[in-house]
């Protein structure tokens, strides 16, 4: 075995991501070290170079390395030689296994030149706990990397740094920050058009269809045009399409009215590749991050209709005017449009659909046509209230600060702020009292504890007041969207589904008496009722 001629491999890993980043273990330096090593060794031929450029240590899968281990089960190579044994592995379990025992039965000689480690060579009782110590310290190294790694990427994430590799559809990198999005205006001119069909009641099959008979190219499709090695599990044929799924996820995402939603998913750890999906209490959040493409009204009212069963009229583009916004009284579900035809004519109705389906309830028989005259004449009224209440808090905001008083929230502040104080007096007092013999330890620690209930109690009402406060003001001085969102059909003099789309969230059918319509915004046309009425309040004062 002396004479013996050793088909060497010249192993040779780099990685950016495990911290691999010396100039000593670049590829060449490696791959001229274990050249030297060899020049002169007649035992020792190297018969093939193998080189994992960019790839972790934390695990075999490597494609150099799948090659050298399949030369290795062909008998073309019997020997592997690395610079040193983290350039091989950083895994201490994964790596002991190759050196222990899977080398050892194919009779394949492993040398690390720095660690002065040959299994060919005498071993000694000190190799058997060093090598697997350095193994052990190669795998902690990598540990450490990741978590820093990981850690780093998190605080850049908090602070509304994209991390990515391509952009989602309608932005793209900052030229001058790649951790930047910025609107990509003309993928930006399509998701706005995607979000106005869906408004407009298109569904998101016919939106596809659209889209792709006007010719415009998938998200895909659009990165590879712009020159991005982009790849994807959604293709399936040559040429991606636009689709319903494809709609649906840009109709969700609200990257759109420019939030920041990252660390969905990930590893476990650095020595598990699979991903897997992350709580939603991890996600990291960074609202109003960048430019915004869609209002947040118009993003609102699409998520609203997206859970809204509504169907498509037969051989038309857009749902039916009242499709998905009409309920039972009595067994809360949908009302769905029967057509009667009568005399030549046809008559529109809505008609429960657990009747219809006989799984009981009652018909609730009720013309289309009469219900959109009740339900725009509603319409009107509401706008009517809400162009009042707009005026009256015109005026209001038009008053100094001192005249508005802020409707006694001054007054509130300061009574909880003294609250607050004589409790912590009070509180100050009992260790006072507890040493000149007036209360017991036990009444001490019992009343101490009540004061400090009090004291939280107040100090949350204080908090809450400041906001309401702080709300007011800014709802004073500022136009309010959702006033805005009413005003704009101030004139209108037809239903139509735009407006109930944007003005409404149910109609609810009892019987030929009594509906009940639901607008949208009825917490805050209540606030605003409130808080005209705090004020006429204290004017009369």
């Amino acid at each position: 075995m002396a004479d013996r001629i050793w088909n060497a491999a010249a192993y040779t890993r780099l990685s950016r991501e495990d911290g691999d980043k010396e100039e000593s273990n670049s590829i060449g330096s490696q791959r001229e070290m274990i050249r030297a090593f060899v020049n002169g060794r007649a035992d020792l031929v190297i018969v093939q170079e193998y080189v994992d450029d960019g790839y972790s240590g934390v695990d075999f899968e490597r494609p150099d390395f799948k090659r050298m281990m399949d030369d290795i089960r062909a008998k073309k190579v019997d020997c592997i030689i690395c610079k040193d044994l983290s350039r091989f592995a950083r895994n201490y379990i994964d790596s002991g296994r190759y050196l222990e025992k899977i080398f050892p039965f194919m009779g394949v000689r492993f040398i690390a030149i720095n660690d002065n480690y040959d299994s060919f060579g005498e071993r000694t009782q000190a190799d058997s706990l060093i090598v697997p110590f350095k193994n052990l310290i190669n795998d902690a190294y990598l540990k450490d990397i990741s978590m820093k790694i990981r850690s780093q990427l998190d605080i850049k994430r908090k602070m509304g740094d994209f991390i990515g590799a391509f952009c989602t559809y309608g932005y793209k990198k900052s030229p001058d920050n790649k951790n930047r999005l910025i609107v990509d205006e003309d993928a930006a001119k399509v998701v706005e058009m995607i979000f106005r069909l869906r408004l407009q009641g298109m569904s998101n099959t016919r939106i596809a269809d659209k889209l792709n008979d006007m010719g415009i190219l998938s998200p895909m499709e659009y990165k590879v045009s712009k020159g991005l090695e982009y790849r994807s599990g959604f293709r399936a044929n040559e040429r991606v399409l636009w689709s319903a799924e494809t709609v649906r996820r840009i109709l969700v995402n609200d990257i759109y009215v420019g939030t920041l939603t990252q660390h969905k998913r990930g590893t476990p750890n650095y020595k598990v590749k699979k991903e897997v999906r992350y709580d939603e209490s991890d996600w990291i959040i960074i609202p109003r991050n960048h430019e915004a493409i869609i209002d947040q009204i118009d993003f609102d009212t699409v998520q609203s209709l997206l859970k809204r069963d509504v169907r498509v009229a037969p051989k038309k583009e857009s749902v039916y005017l009242f499709s998905g916004f009409v309920y039972c009284g009595d067994c809360k579900h949908a009302m769905i449009r029967k057509t009667v035809k009568a005399k030549g004519k046809s008559y529109c109705y809505l008609v429960c659909s657990t009747h219809k389906a006989r799984q009981g309830c009652t018909s609730h028989n009720f013309s289309e046509t009469k219900l959109e005259k009740i339900v725009f004449t509603l319409v009107r009224d509401h706008i009517d209230q809400i162009c009042e209440i707009e005026r009256v808090m015109d005026y209001i905001a038009s008053l100094p600060e001192h005249q508005r008083e802020i409707f006694n929230y001054d007054a509130q502040i300061t009574r909880l702020e003294q609250e607050i104080q004589r409790f912590q007096d009070l509180k100050l007092n009992l260790y006072s009292d507890m040493a000149d013999g007036i209360i017991s330890k036990e009444e001490y620690l019992e009343f101490r504890a009540g004061y400090d209930r009090k004291i939280t109690a107040r100090q949350h009402s204080l908090r809450q007041i400041q906001e309401e406060r702080a709300q007011a003001v800014r709802d004073s001085e500022e136009e309010i969207p959702w006033i805005q969102m009413f005003r704009q059909y101030e004139n209108i003099t037809e239903l139509h589904r735009t407006v109930l789309v944007n003005l409404i969230e149910r109609i609810v059918i009892y019987d030929a008496q009594h509906i009940d319509v639901t607008f949208r915004y009825q917490d805050k046309f209540k606030a605003a009722l409130e808080y005209i009425a705090r004020f006429e309040t204290a004017e009369e004062a």
